[in-house]
């Protein structure tokens, strides 16, 4: 298939945006493989591992998917901001604390931008955060588990979308408003936006040990919409970076009236300065509540509630903010692995602006300033421009990086990958892509050593590319070989959710640190069955405790009477195995909650209220055995007040 027409003027309206949308989507689906021998490139035989790990966000499904590269297998789905019935995430007793923010108990949210740990501005495989863009949060995930260990709550921001991005170090991780809102937030009308409403970008702090959280400091922008970022490295270490747009400050019909300026904004932020006006007290304490949740050493969530964040204005701390010109809409922003250039994605623009680290700290130094706004100077175009990507294509979106000198820019509206070559700017290559390409990752390509190998498309649309599945279609990533001068598709596949973002680390980094089971020595649950002589069931008041142990193939106690209408009854259920991959489940009818799904040597707890006498099953819903269907019991309910005395066998 031939590139898609290549549009050497500017998205001058939607409508244009919009049609050239669909003749990308009319396009019969040709060029699957792109190569000849593509299949054996990505097959991966039975038994064998796959070179990568990607992660990649699943959009508004809330999680975090795990995918092997080259084969694009899917391994696993991390349950993170949203409630996943077949890990009982949210919906056990230990886990539902991480879900709580200061609105309530929010079981949804959409996850965008996973990005790995990092230490000398590498891939570490220890940690890889995620946003919730809705109702702003920060994920940690253990990669050694693979499973979410803390969430902490934004406050004073609203579309966590520049965010979670990793600091050369770890020393941060960096978050921005999408949306201004009123600061602090308040009761004003929305026509007073332009008196009212600010922006915030906050720098959360990590535990260089345990990974911790800390909401370390804010720092109060003017109300414009702060879209992505990326921490500097190298040279720029010390520096984070921040798209803005609508620095019209418009709050209505934005897609018209927040494109009216040339120029928005990259905001350079010194997060070393602002941790010495910090240090020196010229920050405020903001009255606010967040809620910040973990889990501890016995696998068990905690919330508490936090108050007060600490505030920085611009003009409270000078050498902190500055803005550089960005045409038009700037949407991503990237560091080249020298750390020297810094390339903005504007999205209705007809170039690609490269800036230069050192010129910008020239124009700093020399004070090449046009102008204020909000205390924050803006640096002349010229002083910072390093070059322009000429003609790149429609809808520059984001950047990554080869270990060649080369970068990779993604073109939503012409749907195609475009390479050009960093220290000049000069287009040396393009690829079509199936269709309206978001983000794109090369693995380790936001780091100092980018591997060389692929390039994946982040796809939006996935017309015509797969059987049919009703109105709904999967998106999908797609597989490019980058190693040679042209780039080649190599295979393409459907993604849970929306493959927001991604990232993607060398397996060799992380699958042999894989926990297999959970000691049950350690197992310090306070619901915890460590024995099956020590299972239970004790009853105070109308709570009754349900102490069980599942091992293969039965449950025990396996038959309990005595329980009535309108207990509240908790099962814990602690699975004894010792065994890698033999977790158990545990299901009853009319559980208004999912089930419970207990890894080897872990507790879990569902709770229960029953409905109507009579007596229920209860079965293990993981097939763990030859006699897994015979892993059952049953419940006796009574009515309320029948006086039924409370029994249940063992194993004494």
């Amino acid at each position: 298939m031939r590139a898609l027409p290549f549009f050497r003027t500017s998205l001058a309206s939607a409508g244009l945006a919009a049609a050239v949308l669909a003749t990308a989507c009319a396009k019969p689906a040709a060029q699957a493989g792109g190569t000849g021998d593509a299949a054996s490139r990505v097959y991966v035989a039975p038994g064998q591992y796959d070179e990568f790990y990607m992660f990649a966000s699943g959009g508004f499904s809330g999680q975090l998917a795990v995918y092997g590269l080259p084969s694009g297998r899917l391994l696993r789905v991390i349950p993170v901001f949203s409630q996943d019935g077949e890990k009982a995430y949210g919906y056990s007793e230990q886990s539902k604390p991480m879900l709580q923010t200061s609105y309530g108990f929010v079981p949804w949210d959409d996850s965008h931008h996973p990005s790995l740990s990092k230490t000398d501005a590498l891939n570490d495989g220890r940690w890889i955060f995620i946003n919730g863009n809705n109702t702003p949060r920060v994920a940690r995930i253990d990669l050694a588990e693979m499973n979410t260990k803390e969430i902490i709550e934004i406050p004073n921001a609203a579309g966590n979308h520049a965010s979670p991005f990793v600091t050369q170090g770890t020393e941060y991780v960096v978050a921005a408003t999408r949306f201004s809102v009123p600061t602090p937030q308040r009761d004003v009308p929305i026509a007073s936006y332009k008196e009212n409403f600010g922006g915030q970008i906050s720098f959360i702090a990590v535990d260089p040990k345990t990974g911790k959280m800390t909401l370390a400091f804010q720092i109060h922008m003017p109300g414009f919409d702060y879209d992505l970022a990326r921490p500097g490295k190298g040279p720029s270490h010390g520096w984070a970076f921040f798209t803005s747009y609508n620095s019209e400050q418009a709050n209505t019909l934005k897609e018209r009236n927040a494109s009216q300026n040339d120029k928005d904004f990259i905001a350079a932020v010194n997060w070393q300065v602002a941790e010495q006006c910090v240090a020196q007290g010229k920050a405020k304490r903001w009255p606010t509540r967040y809620a910040h949740n973990w889990v501890d050493a016995g696998d068990v969530a905690h919330s508490e509630m936090v108050s007060g964040s600490t505030v920085l204005e611009p003009s409270d701390c000078p050498g902190m903010v500055y803005y550089l010109p960005t045409p038009k809409s700037p949407h991503g922003v990237d560091v080249d692995p020298t750390g020297e250039f810094i390339s903005a994605g504007g999205k209705l623009a007809t170039v690609i602006p490269v800036f230069g680290y050192s010129r910008m700290a020239k124009a700093i130094a020399d004070k090449a300033v046009d102008r204020e706004i909000g205390g924050i100077p803006v640096l002349t175009y010229e002083s910072v421009i390093s070059c322009e990507v000429k003609e790149p294509g429609l809808g520059p979106l984001h950047t990554e990086f080869d270990d060649k000198g080369n970068a990779y820019t993604s073109m939503f509206v012409s749907s195609e990958i475009v390479k050009w070559r960093v220290k000049d700017c000069a287009v040396l290559d393009r690829i079509p892509t199936y269709y309206a390409i978001g983000h794109l990752l090369v693995p380790g390509g936001d780091t100092r050593k980018p591997d060389g190998k692929y390039v994946i498309a982040l796809n939006k649309i996935t017309k015509d590319r797969y059987l049919p599945t009703g109105p709904e279609l999967a998106q999908s990533a797609q597989l490019i070989d980058i190693t040679g001068d042209k780039m080649q598709l190599l295979l393409d596949f459907p993604t849970i959710g929306e493959p927001h973002y991604a990232q993607a680390i060398a397996a060799s980094a992380i699958r042999d640190r894989q926990i297999r089971t959970f000691p049950l020595t350690e197992n310090t649950d306070p619901f915890a069955t460590r024995q099956e002589k020590d299972a239970r069931v004790e009853r105070k008041g109308n709570v009754v405790h349900v102490y069980m142990t599942a091992i293969r193939s039965h449950f025990m106690p396996d038959n309990i009477e005595g329980i009535e209408v309108g207990d509240s009854v908790y099962f814990h259920v602690t699975n004894l195995e010792q065994d890698w991959d033999v977790p158990h489940g545990f299901a009853i009818t009319g559980a208004n909650n999912s089930e419970l799904l207990v890894m080897p040597g872990q507790t879990r707890t569902l709770a229960w209220v029953p409905q109507r006498p009579g007596v229920l099953p209860f079965y293990c819903t993981d097939f763990c055995s030859a006699l897994h269907q015979e892993m059952q019991g049953y419940i006796r309910i009574s009515a309320r007040g029948a006086g039924v005395p409370l029994t249940f066998n063992t194993s004494k």
